[in-house]
């Protein structure tokens, strides 16, 4: 700002302008108007600076009076000097070139650049007449080359490029004035916002929300409409054909279901579930029909006859099962043990070929019409199922032993154990033995050896030459003795923690275990005593 409030150095003003000469933007009369009309276009100064005069001169064209003259003097500091003869005339400079000031004013160009004199109009006062009139010193800019008046200087700034609409021609998006951001939808004009993308990520993840809330809200409408809407599918009739299939021990109704459909007896779960009801179905081998109605399945699965189906208890052995199974299909003795050695049963590797353990203990139903082989391969399959649902094989490594080796020893645990809580002692004492490279005693082993089954083991009996006599010989049998069920198999996957060394069933329910030798002798003598009084009556 220059000392006098004004904004930066002012420039030259080109003559073309019709405000040339007035840097105040008074406005200044062409002669002829000026003339006619003189009282009516007096010259326009500020008064607050105290340089100019306080009236200025009128024109007079009819006296050609001449009004009160400051004193003459020498245009001085780059002053335009005005002739007057009678009308105003053309300013040129006083001297130099236009817009150089003078370089003998105390003020000259190297102090204040840039600065020159104000030049107004003057009255006639004759031919020589002239009139002096200079703006008040002002503070130096840097001097301005001379230039049309429309070209830029020095001190302006570029304009910025257009870029509204308006005048770009492009679409307004934003509305008249840019988008309105304000709190109560007011906006300041020009001001506009950034365009907000949105990422494909975000869209993406709205994308996959709006799709499961789609999918789960159809999947909700669809079991609703299934399950009180829709009519249950079901098959009409008692069906045709024959199959045969197994159902684990302890199933729900539900998985007894899904095994039924899976085999093409039923047509739904949710028919079998609604027919059963709370009729209670057990575990076992099943002859049903396929395409059967679900009430027709029930009633088949739950019939007096199916009831009668053949069941194999835990610890049967198999030639007990062979006679079971010729019995149950009407054959002669003997002919499903025959069938054991000229058809492949779907025995694992271990097995040798010894069907034995592998007979699982449970209910089948099993048609008359079903050859021994197919009713033995399908126990087989049946104890496979549950030695898999067991975990046997990794169990078994886990304890440093192997599945035939577990089944084994489950077998000795099933028959010497006749108490739920004995089992797991019972198999600790077997583990104990093994450890201490005893053998196991077990008279169960001499029984299976001498096909027999008896409480009395006389000192002949621990003599009977047989791999299976474990009097004889140490470690465990070559292999099962009978066929193991859960509790067993788990009983020697896990045995109870002890020190026990031996055991004896005294009489039922009391079976005595110990680690002592003595102890365990004074147990015997108390065993044979109380089978001594039992004999006897």
């Amino acid at each position: 700002m220059s000392d006098y409030g004004q904004g930066p150095t002012p420039r030259p003003w080109h003559p073309g302008d019709p405000l040339w000469g007035d840097p105040y933007g008074a406005y200044e009369p062409s002669p002829d108007d000026a003339q006619q009309h003189p009282q009516e276009h007096p010259q326009h100064y500020p008064q607050e600076y105290g340089q100019y005069p306080q009236q200025q001169p009128q024109w007079d064209t009819q006296s050609q009076a001449t009004p009160a003259q400051p004193p003459a003097q020498a245009p001085e500091y780059g002053a335009w000097e005005t002739t007057q003869t009678g009308s105003p005339t053309t300013s040129f400079p006083a001297a130099g070139e236009y817009g150089t000031p003078l370089a003998d004013h105390p003020y000259d160009g190297s102090a204040y650049p840039g600065t020159y004199a104000h030049v107004g109009y003057a009255p006639q006062s004759g031919p020589e007449q002239t009139a002096e009139w200079q703006l008040p010193p002002q503070k130096p800019g840097p001097p301005d080359e001379p230039r049309p008046f429309d070209e830029p200087g020095p001190f302006d700034e570029p304009d910025a490029p257009e870029t509204h609409p308006f005048f770009t021609d492009a679409p307004d998006l934003h509305g008249e004035y840019g988008d309105f951001d304000d709190a109560h939808g007011a906006d300041r004009p020009g001001k506009k916002k950034k365009k907000k993308r949105r990422s494909g990520c975000a869209i993406l993840c709205a994308f996959v929300v709006f799709a499961g809330a789609v999918a789960g809200g159809g999947y909700v409408g669809y079991r609703y409409y299934e399950n009180h809407i829709a009519v249950v599918p079901d098959y009409v009739g008692d069906g045709t054909g024959s199959v045969t299939l197994t159902i684990p021990d302890g199933a729900t109704l539900s998985q007894i279901g899904n095994i039924l459909k899976q085999n093409g007896v039923v047509k739904s779960v949710d028919a079998f579930t609604a027919a059963a009801g709370s009729t209670g179905i057990q575990g076992g081998s099943y002859t049903l029909r396929q395409h059967m109605s679900a009430a027709a399945a029930v009633a088949l699965m739950s019939s007096p006859s199916a009831q009668n189906a053949l069941v194999i208890p835990e610890g049967r052995r198999a030639t007990q099962v062979y006679a079971a199974l010729d019995k149950y299909l009407g054959l002669a003795s003997g002919t499903t043990a025959n069938a054991t050695k000229s058809f492949d049963l779907g025995l694992p590797p271990y097995a040798n070929g010894n069907p034995e353990g592998f007979l699982f203990p449970s209910r089948y139903s099993i048609s008359k019409s079903s050859k021994p082989a197919d009713a033995l391969a399908q126990m087989i399959r049946q104890a496979q199922t549950e030695f898999a649902a067991d975990n046997l094989s990794a169990q078994a490594q886990a304890i440093g032993r192997t599945p035939y080796e577990i089944i084994i020893i489950a077998s000795l645990i099933q028959a010497e154990a006749h108490q739920a809580q004995d089992f797991g002692k019972v198999s600790r004492v077997i583990y104990n033995r093994l450890q201490q490279q005893m053998a196991l005693g077990l008279d169960s082993t001499i029984n299976y050896a001498k096909g027999r089954s008896t409480l009395l083991t006389t000192t002949a009996d621990t003599h009977y030459p047989s791999p299976y006599n474990t009097y004889l010989h140490k470690g465990l049998p070559p292999g099962p003795i009978d066929n193991p069920g859960h509790q067993a198999i788990e009983a020697a996957l896990n045995p109870t923690p002890g020190n026990w060394l031996y055991f004896v069933t005294v009489k039922p329910g009391d079976t005595r275990f110990t680690d002592s030798a003595a102890v365990q002798q004074q147990n015997v003598v108390a065993f044979n005593q109380y089978q001594q009084e039992h004999n006897d009556q």
